[in-house]
């Protein structure tokens, strides 16, 4: 881009600040590169630039770049050219001679078979067989080839003559499910969005554990448990089915992890099946997507199932003590602490658990605005009232207790080798 321009005005260095500054308005218009070159050499001239002083020269150089659009480096390039000799010549045109290549296109195909005989090794092995295959066992082709640096060899391989021979080889990239949304649910107050995670109860000596499914809503904290033997279609679809019919409101989301044992296409039939109208999952570094389900698995699972290994051959009686005694006592008799959402000075959400807002989900869902509204249809708080002041919080947690003992004593006889 080159420039012709107006410069009868500008003759001392406040008129080229003015003009640098934006402050005095130049016309100029666009010609050759010829003239750009002659240009420079006439202002270095005129205002004696090898005299200047640094700031007039950084003056001269922000003016030079502004008028005629070449960068800094061009700048440098073109004064030290003035500096040197007294004036600027156009040192375009055919360059000098080339470096002369010192790898063949012999040795491409040499490469290139050497590649596909060995599987394409990395660089530095590949560097080494060259070498034996020169020095060890005398094959003169390789000659040059023995002494490639390791980039020189990766820019050979890049060569379109080797990739004629070898291919492209593309390193597996991971597929993409389009099942399910990317996002935290928003349930805006309303009952019926789920938290659903998966808790294994560990192998040993090559036998699997039971898998708990654990499923809690956002909202009210109510939570169903279940048990099955493997994460498998025909074991876990079942079990899942009736948890998320066992909530006393209708399910408007479904939340897990990217884990495929929910994100399949099985689980999304089913939710279509049963209406629910958002299937998301977690964010790639956003722990706090799924926190809730896991600390009920810390506080709940782990507390009344433990670490110990349970045979996957139990999950039907596991199953059965979460749905008949495990669950009630959670929703009915167990108390949650829920959070009051604050916004701070900086704008940032702080969490407050009050006392006053301790309560059991089932309190927690009577408490809501127009509570009735959320029910399914057929369920009523006259029914849910009966089942859960029909006994004590203390007599709920005494039954728990008890068939909790009763389940691992069965497991724990039907494990231990008769004497």
């Amino acid at each position: 881009m080159i420039v012709k321009l107006h410069t009868q005005g500008l003759q001392t260095f406040e008129q080229i600040q003015a003009f640098v500054e934006g402050s005095q308005a130049l016309g100029f218009e666009l010609t050759d590169q010829g003239e750009a070159y002659e240009f420079v050499t006439q202002t270095l001239r005129r205002f004696g630039y090898p005299r200047c002083h640094r700031r007039e020269k950084g003056l001269l150089r922000a003016y030079l770049g502004r008028v005629t659009g070449f960068s800094r480096a061009q700048l440098t390039r073109l004064i030290r050219q003035y500096v040197d000799g007294g004036r600027i010549r156009d040192r375009r045109g055919a360059p000098a001679a080339p470096f002369a290549r010192r790898y063949t296109e012999a040795d491409v195909r040499l490469l290139a078979e050497l590649d596909a005989r060995h599987a394409t090794l990395s660089g530095p092995a590949t560097r080494k067989l060259c070498e034996r295959a020169y020095h060890v066992f005398g094959d003169a082709r390789y000659e040059r080839l023995a002494a490639i640096s390791n980039g020189h060899l990766y820019n050979l391989r890049a060569r379109q003559s080797y990739q004629r021979r070898r291919g492209r080889v593309d390193k597996t990239r991971p597929t993409r499910v389009a099942i399910g949304e990317r996002r935290k649910p928003n349930p805006q107050g309303r009952p019926g969005y789920l938290r659903v995670d998966s808790v294994h109860q560990g192998d040993l000596d090559g036998i699997k554990g039971v898998y708990v499914i654990n499923a809690v809503d956002e909202v009210t904290q109510f939570q169903y448990v279940g048990a099955v033997e493997r994460i498998a279609e025909n074991h876990l679809l079942p079990v899942l089915a009736a948890l998320l019919d066992a909530f006393p409101f209708p399910i408007r989301g479904f939340h897990a992890d990217n884990g495929s044992e929910y994100i399949n296409h099985r689980v999304a039939t089913l939710l279509d099946k049963l209406h629910v109208q958002e299937f998301t999952k977690s964010r790639a570094r956003r722990t706090t997507d799924n926190a809730l389900v896991e600390s009920k698995n810390a506080s709940v699972v782990r507390k009344h199932l433990g670490y110990a290994h349970i045979p996957s051959r139990f999950a039907t009686r596991v199953n059965a003590f979460t749905e008949q005694a495990l669950t009630p006592y959670l929703n009915f008799h167990r108390p949650c602490l829920f959070p009051t959402e604050t916004v701070d000075a900086r704008g940032r959400q702080r969490k407050h658990y009050r006392y006053e807002d301790i309560a059991t989900p089932y309190d927690r869902l009577r408490s809501l605005p127009k509570a009735a509204d959320y029910l399914k249809p057929g369920v009523t708080f006259e029914t849910l009232d009966a089942i859960a002041f029909a006994i004590s919080d203390n007599e709920a947690a005494r039954r728990l207790n008890n068939a909790r003992a009763e389940l691992f004593k069965t497991i724990n006889q039907a494990q231990t080798p008769a004497a």
